[in-house]
Order: C-alpha cells, then sequence, then structure tokens
C-alpha cells in the first residue's frame, strides 16, 4: 500500500467526530464521481494516489473524495461490489446519463450510450440498496435525513452523446428542460425516501477542455472567449443547464422547505481555474492535456488518448488542471472540493455551521 494511502487511512483515523453530524455521504453521477463502478482505466490513471487503476477518471482523487475524507467517512465504495453501505455509497457511472435509453433511441442516438446508467437507473439501485443500509422504510427516513446526498453531476453525457454524432448545438439546446426535468424528478424521489441535505451540483464549461476545443476548432477567434481561450458556443450549453438547473431548484426548495437543496457551482471554479491558473498553482494552465498526445497546444489527439497509442503523461501533474482531454486532476479535485467544504462555490459551504 502506498504511503500516500496510509497517511490518508491515519488522518481519517485521527478525526473521527467530523462525520458525527451525518450518518452516512451518498453520491450519484457520472465519471466525475464514479469511484469504481465501471473499470474500464488502466495506469497511469490512479497514479498520483492510489497507485493504481480504480476506475476514477484522473490520476488521483476525486471531488467526492476529498469532501469524503473531509466529512471522516472512508472513500466511498462503489455500489456494485459487494460492500457494507451502511457509512455511504457511491452509485456513479462512468458515461451515465440523466435520461434514459427511451430518449436518446427516439433521435437515433441510443448507439451512443456506453451504459445504462441514468439518474432513475442509479436512484432505483439506492432504492434496493436500502434494506441492508437502515433496514424498515421509517427508520431509513430517520437515518436518510441526517446523511449528505450529493446528486451529480449530470447532464454532460446527455448533451455529448448527441454533439459527438454531429446533431447541431441548437438542437441539442432543446435536449436541456429535458434533462432538467428528469434531475428535478431524481432529487424529488431521493426526498420521498428522507433525503433532508442534498446538493445538486451544476455541468462544467465543457468548452474549456481540450475534447471540445480539438474536435470542435474553429478558425475564427470570435468564437473563444478573449481571457479563457475556452469556446463560447459550447459554454452558452453549460450555462444555460446551469441556470435552468438553478431555477428548478429553486422550486424545490419552496415546495420542500425543510429540506437543504444547494447547488455546487462546477462552472465558475473552472471559469477562474482558467482566468486565473497562477492562484491555484496551475502553471500549465486550464486548457492543456497531462496525459495524451497531441501536436496542438492542448495536447489533445482523439487517437492518442491517455493510456492508448503512444500516450506521455506530463512532468509535474500537479501544475494541470486537465487529465486527459476531458477529465480533471485530482489537483484540480482538491482545489474544487475546498470550494464546495468551505465556499464559495456551495452556499453555504458543506462545512458551515450554518449545516451542522
Amino acid at each position: 500500500m502506498k504511503l500516500s494511502v496510509l497517511l490518508f487511512l491515519l488522518l481519517s483515523s485521527l478525526h473521527p467526530s467530523s462525520s458525527q453530524r451525518y450518518n452516512a455521504l451518498f453520491s450519484f453521477g457520472d465519471s466525475m464521481a464514479d469511484t469504481g463502478n465501471v473499470r474500464i482505466a488502466k495506469l497511469p490513471y490512479g497514479m498520483t494516489f492510489f497507485g493504481n487503476a480504480t476506475g476514477r477518471c484522473s490520476d488521483g482523487r476525486l471531488v467526492i473524495d476529498f469532501i469524503a475524507q473531509a466529512l471522516g467517512f472512508p472513500l466511498l465504495p462503489p455500489s456494485q461490489e459487494e460492500h457494507d453501505f451502511k457509512r455511504g455509497a457511491n452509485f456513479a457511472v462512468v458515461a451515465a446519463t440523466t435520461l434514459g435509453f427511451e430518449f436518446f433511441n427516439e433521435r437515433n442516438l441510443s448507439r451512443g450510450l456506453w451504459v445504462n446508467a441514468s439518474l432513475h437507473t442509479q436512484v432505483e439501485r439506492f432504492e434496493r440498496l436500502l434494506p441492508s443500509i437502515c433496514g424498515a422504510p421509517q427508520g431509513c427516513k430517520e437515518f436518510l435525513s441526517k446523511s449528505l446526498f450529493i446528486v451529480g453531476e449530470f447532464g454532460g453525457n446527455d448533451y455529448s452523446t448527441a454533439l459527438f454524432f454531429a446533431t447541431p448545438i441548437a438542437e441539442v439546446n432543446t435536449f436541456v428542460p429535458h434533462v432538467i426535468d428528469a434531475l428535478s424528478d431524481g432529487v424529488e424521489r431521493l426526498i420521498g425516501l428522507g433525503a433532508a441535505d442534498i446538493i445538486v451540483p451544476g455541468v462544467l464549461p465543457v468548452g474549456c477542455f481540450p475534447l471540445y476545443l480539438t474536435n470542435f476548432h474553429t478558425p475564427d477567434p470570435e468564437d473563444y472567449g478573449p481571457k479563457t481561450g475556452c469556446t463560447r458556443s459550447y459554454n452558452a450549453l453549460s450555462w444555460l443547464h446551469n441556470a435552468l438547473l438553478r431555477k428548478a431548484l429553486d422550486r424545490l426548495r419552496r415546495k420542500h422547505p425543510a429540506v437543504s437543496i444547494r447547488y455546487a457551482d462546477y462552472y465558475s471554479q473552472i471559469i477562474d481555474f482558467a482566468i486565473n491558473p497562477l492562484k491555484y498553482g496551475f502553471t500549465a494552465g486550464a486548457l492543456r492535456t497531462c496525459c495524451g498526445k497531441g501536436d496542438n497546444i492542448y495536447n489533445y489527439d482523439q487517437g492518442r488518448r491517455c493510456s492508448e497509442n503512444n500516450f506521455t503523461v506530463c512532468d509535474d501533474v500537479s501544475t494541470h488542471v486537465n487529465w486527459d482531454g476531458i477529465h480533471m486532476t485530482e489537483a484540480a479535485h482538491r482545489a474544487i472540493a475546498r470550494g464546495w467544504l468551505h465556499g464559495p462555490y456551495v452556499d453555504p459551504p458543506i462545512l458551515s455551521s450554518d449545516q451542522s
């Protein structure tokens, strides 16, 4: 076992009281949060912290790992393996969508789905595990009312499934209300089961990621933000999703005033990485891939991706925001988790006394 892992376990055991306010931690989402439900990766994935690939789409820990650590929980076990889930579980699945198969099949896009793991499917799996976690329904309601739920990121794969098959972005924009409705329904199902403290992240500014910057490159400088270098149209799609999501969460708060429903702002934080990388120690900037191989400023090539076909890994991963073209480094996840735990990117922050 690597020294870094042993140190993490030691520190967790020295601070067990930090999780006393929560019974458990439950996570839903896609590759931004999957801790091993889909094991598609191999080294150098996992190289920084674990020393081996765990299914995480990064060189090390994810945002959910840092949150679990800060709250005194063990790293969340993947729900599709045999574990004791009484302190929490991770239902996130790489490539998961918010919407179900039928939505994409009706639009001739189902061939772009890698997994059948929509939000509805993840919540169903959670329901099936509840008796082993907390017993009878009434006991579960009490248990879940004192647990923390992180629902997302959801939406990115719904849009990329269409974009990667050349669906015009104007048409993909029409998907957003459907995605938001499905996400709202999923949150409401969890509330019905007893969840009373829920964090719902928005989507990332995908126009800042090397995969999009490379595959959808245009020669027109007006297509790019002058401060960030990110593509305007794809970030506009993310912005629309987040704006409608925040309105939906406002409606849920009015409907369920006793439930804490908080928005987590990936978008603004990653834009800040792009504008002010040195503030976070990212000397390589935010738009350059660490693991990959590309003959362009983003170091990304769809045919030479991380862990495939003559890839290379940067000398110092901690100086990079982007890991493999679409996922982030452990260093970026640590900075994001800090913004959620202490503010300002979750309001009130997870560790705020207002939530104790």
